[in-house]
C-alpha cells in the first residue's frame, strides 16, 4: 500500500513541480510572493497618493501653540492685541455657560443679556489668570463667568434674596403635599408643611406676586396663536386712551371754529346743540322765522366743517 500510495503522489501536479524547483534551485516566479517596492504607477496621478512625512515635519516635541504663544506675550507686555484674540477664542466658553444658565432662569431673560454679562467674567478672568497655576484656565474662566451673569442679575432684581428663598420654600412645599395627596393642597395645608401661621403664608403670598414679570405683548398661543398677556387684561369698561385724545382735540377745534362765527350763526349753534333748542324757538329768541334760523344753521354749519377739514389738513 505504501509504494502505491507513493506512484499516486508521483504522478501528481505537486510532485513534478517539486522536481523541477530541486533541480533548478530556485523557485518559478509566482510561486514565492515578491516584496513590494515603493514604484507609483504612472496611471495613478501623484496627487493621490499620499506623502509619508519626514520626522523633520513632524511637530518637535514641547512645541508651544498659538494660544500659549498669545498667554505668554500678554502676561509679559500687556499687548493689547494678545488680549483681544484671547478674548476672541474663549468667547465660545462663554455661550457655553449662560446656555446652561439660561435654561433654568424665566423666558423674559434675553439669552444675549447673559452673554454680555458672561463677557465681562471672561475678561476679568484672563486679566487675573496667572499662568503658572496648575488649574486649567477653562475651568478658571467658567466659574468667573457664571459669578459675573449671576451678580449681574441679582443686581437688577428689585426682589429682596429672602423673599425669592421663600418663594423656593413655598413651591418645594406645594409640591411635595401634591405627591402625596394627589389633588391641589389647601392654604392651611401648605402653612403646616412650611410650619407658619396662614395669615403669615398670605403675607408670603401677597410677597411672592411681584417676583414675576411678564411681557404684556408676549404670545400665549390662543386659537389664533397671536393672542398676547395685554388681549387677555383688556377691560370694555375701561375708557380708550387714543379715543380720548382724539375727542379732546375735536372738541377744542371745534370751539376754536365757532368762536370765528358771526354772532347770529354762534347763538343759533350754540341754542340748537347745547341748549337744545327747537328752530322754532331759536326764532322766536332771534325775532326771525324757523325758515331763517334753518338757512342760518346750514351756513354755520358748513363753515364749521370747512374750518374743521383746514385745521386736520393743517
Amino acid at each position: 500500500m505504501a509504494q502505491h500510495g507513493s506512484l499516486v503522489l508521483a504522478s501528481t501536479p505537486v510532485a513534478a513541480l517539486a522536481r523541477r524547483m530541486s533541480a533548478a534551485g530556485t523557485a518559478p516566479a509566482g510561486v514565492i510572493p515578491t516584496q513590494r517596492t515603493e514604484v507609483v504607477d504612472a496611471a495613478v496621478p501623484a496627487a493621490l497618493v499620499p506623502a509619508q512625512r519626514t520626522p523633520a515635519e513632524l511637530p518637535a516635541p514641547g512645541a508651544v501653540s498659538e494660544v500659549d504663544a498669545l498667554w505668554t506675550a500678554f502676561k509679559a507686555t500687556g499687548c493689547t492685541r494678545s488680549r483681544e484674540q484671547l478674548i476672541l477664542h474663549y468667547a465660545p466658553l462663554v455661550s457655553s455657560v449662560a446656555g446652561r444658565l439660561g435654561m433654568r432662569l424665566p423666558s423674559s431673560v434675553e439669552q444675549g443679556d447673559l452673554v454680555s454679562y458672561g463677557m465681562f467674567g471672561l475678561i476679568d478672568a484672563i486679566e487675573k489668570y496667572e499662568l503658572g497655576r496648575s488649574v486649567k484656565f477653562e475651568s478658571y474662566a467658567a466659574a468667573r463667568v457664571r459669578g459675573a451673569i449671576i451678580d449681574e442679575l441679582r443686581s437688577l432684581d428689585w426682589v429682596p434674596r429672602s423673599v425669592r428663598s421663600k418663594a423656593r420654600a413655598v413651591d418645594r412645599a406645594y409640591g411635595e403635599l401634591e405627591g402625596r395627596l394627589h389633588r391641589a393642597p389647601t392654604m392651611p395645608e401648605v402653612a403646616g408643611e412650611l410650619g407658619v401661621e396662614v395669615g403669615e403664608l398670605r403675607s408670603t403670598y401677597s410677597q411672592l406676586a411681584t417676583t414675576n414679570v411678564a411681557a404684556l405683548d408676549e404670545l400665549l398661543g390662543g386659537e389664533d396663536g397671536s393672542s398676547s398677556l395685554g388681549d387677555t387684561l383688556a377691560d370694555a369698561r375701561a375708557e380708550d386712551p387714543a379715543g380720548s385724545v382724539e375727542a379732546q382735540e375735536t372738541s377744542f377745534l371745534l370751539s376754536r371754529a365757532v368762536e370765528q362765527l358771526n354772532d347770529r350763526e354762534r347763538m343759533v349753534v350754540v341754542l340748537y346743540y347745547f341748549e337744545n333748542k327747537t328752530l322754532a324757538e331759536i326764532g322766536r329768541v332771534l325775532g326771525v322765522t324757523e325758515s331763517r334760523v334753518s338757512q342760518m344753521h346750514t351756513a354755520a354749519v358748513a363753515k364749521l366743517r370747512t374750518k374743521l377739514v383746514a385745521a386736520e389738513q393743517g
